[in-house]
């Protein structure tokens, strides 16, 4: 069935002119694409936001060269939902796995045969493509093992329990175990995550380090304009900056070295060192960045490969208060607001995507669309994302319709944007919000009772929006 619907979408694209590509471009290749998906990462911890506090001088770089979309949303506020709607390009109200459910014995809930992903679109319209880090999506035998969604090869973390350990015992690649040099504390199996939890006391090897040398690795095997090298597809998933809640509490976020925060900040107060780590995580990520962007230029690749940069939700609940104490959208992961979910996106295209900023409206769920289109096939089925290639390309797009969120945990909440009205439910509560984000981006003043005909409208769409789900009706 799912080989069925693969195929379907590739018979009705390529029998289809791609609408948003220029003429003269549909006679080159299409493009590579590499997707860079930060873990945990507010939109406010980086400079190109406006958080001055760290240095990110490599994505400062992307920045100025590219497009900074400056209404950019995760799928939802946690881990495994948000990369099912970046993957499947159906938001929460719609996609399969709508909450971070374990399953047993490891991993998160897998999904299923029938589901279709970017990475099985991709592949079949002549894409190589491979995962190198947190997946999320199911461990390794399961329906939603990365080979059996379209992944050709993946390395890192399937489980995100796991994953919450940079320095882990070992990592999974095409199915087998790899050991690593790490000697790793694990928690009790009467723990909350039962016994899958862990922290390393005298870290040796780092994930993230290891994701990244596959991931150049891969791009030094291609070269431009190589007759036969097929187009690809890298989606490189970082784990930084999440937490470690299994670890104490100064080990919680670990980096290699502090470099460059050793001695931070020069005359003022000392750093703890869970700040200097924390801080350490973010120049790691942003060196990580450089090394792609070297190599895809050293390789002749850069002018024909869009990059996109962003994060599954907002910041950490355990980001250090002195990294957070300026920001000015409320929330943080977890949260139905603004800090919750919005999330950066960094195109990157040299000569394709113009510098600048972009205020339109998107979500990670648009990716699947995005990709579909610059592989110039086109969905039989349709999804909830819209192509943003007129954008990235600089044409007028309409905006989608809404945006939708829906999170299963703490009560549960459900969330709706609409140009810039904002509604949020709180299910266990029975109360709803509504905030002009235009006026209020930082979401302190309800207006439910103040404007009753958009508040009645946005709840009415808020029920349309979903579709009711076996696993996933917050506890109904």
């Amino acid at each position: 069935m799912k080989q069925t619907v693969v195929c379907l979408i590739l018979l009705v694209g390529l029998s289809a002119a791609l609408p948003t590509i220029p003429h003269t471009q549909q006679r080159t290749p299409p493009p590579n694409i590499i997707y860079i998906l930060m873990d945990d990462l507010g939109v406010e911890e980086i400079e190109i936001y406006g958080r001055n506090l760290l240095k990110t001088p490599h994505l400062s770089r992307m920045a100025r060269e590219g497009l900074v979309f400056t209404q950019h949303y995760a799928g939802t506020s946690v881990c495994a939902p948000s990369r099912c709607a970046l993957m499947t390009g159906m938001h929460t109200g719609h996609c399969e796995v709508r909450g971070n459910k374990q399953w047993e014995p490891s991993g998160q809930m897998p999904l299923s045969p029938e589901t279709v992903t970017v990475a099985e679109v991709l592949k079949q319209a002549g894409y190589e493509t491979a995962l190198f880090g947190k997946w999320g999506l199911g461990s390794e035998g399961t329906t939603g093992e990365p080979t059996r969604q379209g992944f050709d090869q993946y390395y890192g973390y399937l489980d995100q329990v796991l994953a919450h350990n940079n320095f882990p015992a070992y990592l999974v690649r095409n199915g087998q175990r790899e050991s690593l040099p790490n000697e790793v504390i694990w928690e009790p199996k009467t723990s909350f995550f039962k016994g899958l939890g862990s922290f390393t006391p005298r870290p040796t090897v780092y994930s993230n380090d290891l994701f990244t040398k596959e991931a150049v690795t891969f791009l030094q095997k291609r070269r431009r304009n190589q007759p036969s090298e097929k187009p690809f597809f890298l989606y490189l998933s970082y784990t930084l900056p999440h937490n470690n809640g299994e670890a104490p509490k100064e080990q919680r976020f670990q980096a290699p070295t502090l470099t460059p925060y050793e001695n931070e900040p020069p005359g003022g107060p000392a750093w703890t060192l869970l700040e200097k780590n924390y801080a350490a995580t973010i120049a790691r990520m942003d060196d990580y960045v450089g090394q792609l962007m070297t190599t895809l230029s050293q390789q002749g690749l850069a002018e024909n490969t869009l990059v996109l940069f962003s994060s599954d939700n907002g910041s950490t609940e355990d980001i250090p208060a002195r990294f957070a104490a300026r920001n000015q959208l409320r929330g943080m992961k977890r949260s139905p607001y603004e800090g919750g979910i919005r999330a950066p996106l960094i195109a990157w295209w040299p000569g394709q995507v113009k510098p600048g900023t972009s205020d339109h409206l998107t979500g990670q769920w648009d990716f699947f669309a995005t990709a579909a289109d610059l592989a110039r096939v086109k969905p039989a089925s349709k999804t909830d994302g819209q192509s943003i290639v007129p954008t990235l390309l600089r044409r007028k797009q309409t905006p989608a319709p809404y945006l939708y969120w829906e999170f299963h945990e703490q009560g549960g909440w459900q969330a709706i944007r609409q140009g810039n009205n904002k509604l949020i439910y709180k299910v266990r509560a029975d109360a709803y919000e509504l905030y002009d984000l235009s006026r209020d981006p930082a979401e302190q003043t309800n207006l439910i009772t103040h404007t009753p005909d958009v508040a009645a409208y946005l709840k009415t769409l808020l029920a349309s929006a979903r579709t009711p789900s076996r696993d996933f009706n917050f506890g109904k």
